[in-house]
């Protein structure tokens, strides 16, 4: 990294930093520090629920996905914009017209203490792993590639997001989420422009599309209905729909980004353009993703993207074999290189059985560097069985540091880490909420003044934030880090959603039985996924079902007993 890659990173990052802490100077209430006042305007919340989500996860490791196997993860959305109106209609209202501060409070009501505590703790649990992923992300990968030391990156970027989320609260995230929203897409819009003009002269968009498409990269639609099949059309609309409607409607960092709108009609809108511009969002990113594959196809790649990978097996005993696997390899770029001008040269003479002969030999050439990719991987894990061989979330990373010029670098790794201090910080003010008002406050015998639970908000935040460098700092990678995300939410949001689903239809069942049900409920998921009964994105619907029929069940069953002691 250049010196002005380090004055782009370092002075974007502080930017941010300081501007959340001087927006939102002088929040002196708990409504203030939770809700933001309630004066958030639409399109700032609407950022800042996409900035939520969006997390450095997603620009790491999204583009590799579509690199490797395609843009089809892109259906794993599809049912977000159904969950989006859903929440609009139902959830919205009842939480504005019952002026909670947090989404569990209101089970309180409608059920118990015991049920609302439960649901609360589940969510810390899943939410707190989730943070120190959303801080470990970027820092192995960073660390990895970088040279830079893993421990250090995590509590650098922890100790920057507990500054200003600890400091302002809802309205912090919120401001400063707009403001790196901007900054991430205006790198993300960088590097794709940037990756065009790299591309040999006689390779359009139009042509690097023929490409991706000639190598299976742009089959976006799936519609088979085998259940082994992750990503699917079905499971988008299914799977995705409940995933969605759980996080948005029942995920405290979600639900506390819109109730800081100022009425209804504001939150409403801050959806409905999340419904609207996230799926474009996401295809946009797993674009970047297939055309960094297409500049692959004319320039050199490495055999394994994670630099720490490729060390490991050459300081190894299998560093003979492995520089034979690379030759290997450069002997199928070469090869791979002229399939793909004889491609390109049968687009243009518009001859379609030599189109045709060029797509099989690219997709021949292309399935021999898997099988070597593959191979790799193996002599890798022999090498060293705790380093990382899936090189998928290195993808980008390769590419940034590599091949965009000076500057240009020290932006993309700040929309990395921008958008790890997005989400991270989300995380953390809703951690801190849940904990101070819906397990401290109201466990508290006495009543406390406003001033009291301020500060106790803003010190399980900062609690929050150190159990966070804490996780990130003993994780390990997984297959895919955005997959990962999506598992430990699968996992835990099924469940949540059914009891608030039962909250506002199910009128008959009481509390005793719901919180029966949502542990019987979470053991059964937790089982599921471990026995990999399922792909992880119908956890969701089957979680949320499952609680519902258990529910009702157990409340038929004490409703009949009751009934049955009456007549005797």
């Amino acid at each position: 990294m250049a010196l002005l890659d380090w004055i782009i990173l370092g002075s974007t990052l502080l930017f941010i930093v300081a501007y959340g802490v001087w927006k939102t100077r002088g929040n002196d209430s708990v409504e203030d520090y939770v809700r933001g006042g309630d004066n958030i305007k639409w399109w700032t919340i609407g950022l800042s629920v996409m900035a939520t989500q969006a997390s450095a996860i997603t620009f790491l490791s999204t583009p590799g996905q579509a690199f490797h196997d395609g843009m089809g993860f892109v259906q794993f959305y599809f049912g977000l914009p159904l969950a989006m109106v859903v929440i609009c209609l139902i959830f919205i209202p009842i939480y504005k017209k019952l002026k909670v501060y947090t989404a569990y409070e209101m089970l309180e009501g409608r059920f118990d203490l015991k049920t609302r505590t439960l649901t609360a703790i589940l969510f810390l649990v899943q939410r707190g792993l989730a943070a120190g992923i959303t801080i470990y992300a970027p820092s192995i990968i960073l660390s990895a590639v970088l040279g830079w030391d893993l421990r250090t990156l995590n509590v650098i970027i922890g100790i920057m997001v507990i500054i200003y989320t600890v400091s302002g609260g809802t309205k912090a995230v919120s401001v400063t989420q707009k403001q790196q929203m901007f900054i991430i897409m205006l790198g993300m819009f960088f590097a794709f422009f940037f990756i065009l003009s790299a591309l040999p002269t006689d390779i359009s968009f139009a042509k690097a599309l023929k490409v991706a498409g000639a190598n299976n990269k742009l089959n976006i639609l799936d519609f088979t209905l085998d259940p082994d099949n992750r990503y699917t059309f079905w499971s988008g609309i299914t799977g995705g729909f409940f995933l969605a409607l759980a996080y948005f409607g029942t995920d405290q960092s979600q639900v506390q980004r819109y109730l800081s709108g100022k009425s209804i009609r504001e939150s409403q809108w801050a959806l409905v353009f999340n419904g609207i511009f996230k799926i474009p969002m996401q295809f946009f990113i797993l674009l970047v993703g297939a055309m960094v594959f297409v500049f692959y196809q004319y320039n050199a790649s490495p055999l394994n993207f994670n630099p720490a990978a490729t060390e490991a097996v050459m300081q190894s005993e299998y560093a003979e074999n492995y520089k034979s696997l690379e030759a290997e390899h450069l002997k199928l770029e070469v090869d791979k290189r002229m399939a793909q001008d004889a491609f390109s040269e049968a687009l243009e003479l518009k001859e379609y059985n030599a189109i045709e002969q060029a797509k099989q030999d690219i997709i021949r050439i292309n399935q021999k560097e898997n099988m070597s990719r593959e191979t790799a991987r193996s002599l890798i894990s022999k090498a060293d069985g705790q380093v990382e061989t899936n090189d998928k979330d290195y993808v980008f990373i390769h590419f940034i540091l590599n091949n965009l010029p000076t500057g240009l670098i020290g932006l993309l790794l700040a929309v990395i880490l921008s958008a790890a201090m997005s989400s991270t910080a989300s995380e953390l003010n809703a951690l801190g909420t849940i904990t101070a008002l819906d397990l401290y406050k109201r466990n508290q015998k006495k009543d406390l003044d406003q001033k009291h639970y301020l500060m106790a908000t803003k010190g399980f935040t900062l609690l929050w934030g150190i159990i966070a460098i804490g996780i990130a700092n003993v994780a390990n990678l997984f297959d895919n880090l955005i997959q990962l995300v999506n598992i430990i939410g699968s996992i835990f949001y099924g469940n949540v959603l059914g009891i608030f689903l039962l909250a506002f239809f199910f009128k008959f069942v009481k509390g005793n039985a719901v919180f029966v049900a949502a542990i019987v409920t979470q053991i059964i998921v937790i089982v599921g996924w471990y026995m990999d009964w399922m792909s992880y994105l119908w956890l969701n619907a089957f979680g949320c079902v499952l609680v519902i029929l258990l529910a009702s069940l157990l409340q038929a069953f004490d409703n009949f007993l009751n009934n049955s002691k009456v007549e005797s």
